[in-house]
């Protein structure tokens, strides 16, 4: 876990430390068994292929706690996912490193809580945005 990040010290434009997946098949497949979601385009080869794809691809919700990493990790203990919102715009594959990166966007404060809303997104190797998204987050002031 990362030192806890503070209100006070979050600017807007201020890039998030970026995540690094290195999703596997194995991966889809406890994930599969995690989440109940067993259709095959994300575990048999054949069946991807047969449907157009050029491999098995990640699970779409798999990319959205992806994305809801880069944020909890970030806020620390004391802080607070508010809001993940996610859009799935393109396939990730396994064997292919994934970036989960950010940036704040608005900093405020709203009944009495500090929140922060981040542009989120997740992108592959060559750099392409796959997953869209965003996020807003209740941070504590220092002191």
């Amino acid at each position: 876990m990362a030192d806890q990040v503070y209100f006070d010290d979050v600017k807007e434009g201020m890039e998030l430390p970026e995540v690094r997946k290195d999703p596997t098949t194995q991966q889809l497949v406890m994930y599969a068994g995690a989440s109940g979601d067993y259709y095959q385009i994300h575990y048999d080869l054949e069946f991807a292929r047969n449907n157009g794809l050029p491999d098995v691809i990640l699970h779409g919700a798999l990319k959205n706690a992806f994305l809801g990493q880069i944020m909890t990790n970030w806020i620390g203990e004391e802080g607070t996912l508010k809001k993940l919102s996610v859009q799935y715009r393109g396939m990730d594959v396994p064997g292919t490193p994934a970036f989960v990166k950010g940036v704040v966007k608005k900093t405020y404060e709203e009944d009495g809580e500090n929140l922060v809303e981040c542009e989120i997104w997740l992108e592959n190797h060559e750099g392409t945005r796959t997953t869209p998204g965003s996020a807003v987050v209740s941070l504590p002031k220092r002191g």
